[in-house]
C-alpha cells in the first residue's frame, strides 16, 4: 500500500505520514531538545514548544501578502517554524539565518519530514549582506535587544534589501513618550544578552538613523505565560520564573512587552 501524507502549515507546524517510524522519531525529537519555537506536529507526536509561536506568526499574517512572489530572508530563524508558516503565502524562496547549530539541527530534522525548498544557513546578521543575493522582504523577529549596536544591526538589514523592500521586525519594548532605552545591568527576565529595551520613538529613531523612510507599527502586545511557558519539551525555567509579578521582571525591570514594525527603504 502507497505511504499517505500530508502537511499541514496552520498554528502547528503539521506531518501525517504512515511511513514514518514514529518511535525513531520520537527519540530523534527527544535528542535534539530545547524546543524554544513551534509548536509541531508528527503523526500523534505533538512536540509543544515554550513558545507558541503562532500567537507571533498571526499578529503578522494579515500584512503577509506582500511576500508574495519575493524572495523573503529570516534573520534568527530558530528552527525555522515562521519560515514553514511563510509557504502559504507563497514566496519564491525564503532563506533562514541563525548561527545556532541546535537551530541548523532541528531544521534539518523537520524539513527531512516536510522537505521544503527553505534554505538554512548557519550565519547571523552581520553576514546576511554579503550573502550571494538580496532579499525583497526580511523578517527580523526577536533580534534587535540582543544586539550590542542595534542600528549598525539595522544598517546590515538595509544593505540586504533589494529596492523597495520590506522589513518586520519586532523587539521587546519599555513605554515612554520619549526616545529612551533601558540598559540592564546583568540581565532581563535572566536573559544576559539584552543590551537595549527602546521606546517606540526611540527604536523609531534607530530606523531613521538606518536611512529607513517609512515605519509603521503594526501592533503592541503583552508577552503571557500563556505564550512562553515551560513544557516537558525544554529543560530549565521560562517565563513565569523570570517574572516578580504581571508588572515586572526578578530584576525589577518592567515586564516584557512586543512592538511590531513594518519598515520600507
Amino acid at each position: 500500500m502507497k505511504a499517505k501524507m500530508k502537511l499541514n502549515f496552520g498554528d502547528i507546524v503539521e506531518i501525517v505520514d504512515d511511513s514514518l517510524n514514529n518511535e525513531e522519531i520520537l527519540q530523534k525529537a527527544i535528542s535534539l531538545k530545547p524546543w524554544r519555537k513551534g509548536p509541531f506536529k508528527i503523526n500523534d507526536l505533538l512536540i509543544d514548544s515554550e513558545w507558541r509561536s503562532n500567537v507571533k506568526f498571526n499578529l503578522l499574517k494579515d500584512h503577509l501578502g506582500c511576500i508574495e512572489n519575493k524572495v523573503v530572508a529570516d534573520i534568527g530563524c530558530n528552527n525555522g517554524y515562521y519560515m514553514f508558516r511563510m509557504l502559504d503565502f507563497k514566496p519564491t524562496k525564503i532563506v533562514g539565518f541563525d548561527p545556532s547549530k541546535r537551530c541548523y539541527e532541528q531544521f534539518q530534522f523537520l524539513n527531512s519530514l516536510f522537505k521544503t525548498n527553505i534554505d538554512f544557513e548557519l550565519l547571523g546578521v552581520a553576514d546576511v549582506p554579503n550573502y550571494k543575493h538580496k532579499f525583497d522582504v526580511i523578517f527580523c523577529l526577536g533580534v534587535i535587544y540582543h544586539r550590542s549596536d542595534p542600528v549598525q544591526m539595522l544598517k546590515q538589514i538595509k544593505q540586504s534589501l533589494n529596492k523597495d523592500g520590506v522589513v518586520f521586525l519586532d523587539t521587546i519594548y519599555i513605554e515612554n513618550e520619549q526616545p529612551f532605552a533601558l540598559v540592564p545591568d546583568t540581565s532581563y527576565a535572566k536573559m544576559s544578552n539584552v543590551y537595549f529595551i527602546p521606546t517606540i520613538s526611540a527604536l523609531k529613531n534607530w530606523c531613521k538613523k538606518a536611512n529607513f523612510k517609512d515605519f509603521e507599527v503594526l501592533t503592541t502586545c503583552k508577552t503571557t505565560i500563556e505564550e512562553q511557558r515551560k513544557t516537558e519539551w525544554i529543560d530549565g525555567f521560562s517565563l513565569e520564573d523570570f517574572l516578580a509579578d504581571d508588572d515586572f521582571t526578578k530584576e525589577g525591570y518592567p515586564a516584557p512587552k512586543r512592538v511590531y514594525v513594518k519598515l520600507k527603504v
